[in-house]
């Protein structure tokens, strides 16, 4: 058997912070002189769910669970997805074991590459599901907030979950929503434009 060394996780990232999201991204020096943000290559994205995937197979095989393991590229950010039956135990109670896992992959990521990465990391389709549900929910406020021009606060949510209401809401005309409390109790409100 491998043995397998598990990071602590020590430090979290939020999805929908700006400055994880200024990590994300290297600084280069333009020709003149002013810094600009260059995102990162295809290739160094794809290493990282690489490193990721690995990291994922070491913990399944500690944990003896059997998933097939995919890695890929989505959206600029490195994605791997475990794909199995009996996994719910990996997703755990809405989610939570699922993100903390994807924050010890995320901290494996670092550990080898020495930058933050923006890792999405899916079980059994739990983030995809997720995704459609939380876009019912967005719409479903939304219409809420144009029938009765008050601000609707939605339930306390993950980082990726309230990540999918923002970008539903802020696709239509009409309203915009903003985070606000403090883990684990930070929410969404949705509120008419101004």
């Amino acid at each position: 058997m491998t043995e397998t060394s598990i990071p602590s996780a020590d430090q979290s990232v939020d999805e929908e912070s700006a400055p994880i999201e200024a990590t994300d991204d290297t600084e280069v020096e333009a020709s003149s002189g002013a810094r600009e943000k260059k995102a990162p290559a295809e290739s160094e994205l794809f290493r990282q769910s690489e490193i990721a995937a690995d990291y994922v197979e070491g913990l399944l095989d500690v944990l003896d669970y059997d998933g097939d393991i995919d890695e890929l590229v989505s959206g600029g950010r490195p994605v791997v997805e475990v794909v199995g039956d009996g996994l719910q135990n990996l997703v755990g109670q809405r989610g939570a074991t699922l993100e903390a896992l994807q924050e010890l992959t995320r901290l494996a990521v670092f550990r080898q590459t020495g930058t933050p990465s923006r890792l999405l990391l899916d079980v059994g389709g739990y983030r995809a599901n997720r995704r459609k549900e939380l876009a019912a929910v967005a719409k479903n406020a939304v219409e809420k907030v144009k029938e009765y021009g008050e601000p609707v606060r939605l339930e306390p949510m993950s980082a990726f979950e309230r990540k999918c209401v923002h970008d539903v809401v802020n696709a239509m005309s009409g309203v915009e929503s903003e985070s606000e409390g403090v883990e684990p109790s930070r929410r969404i409100i949705v509120r008419p434009a101004d």
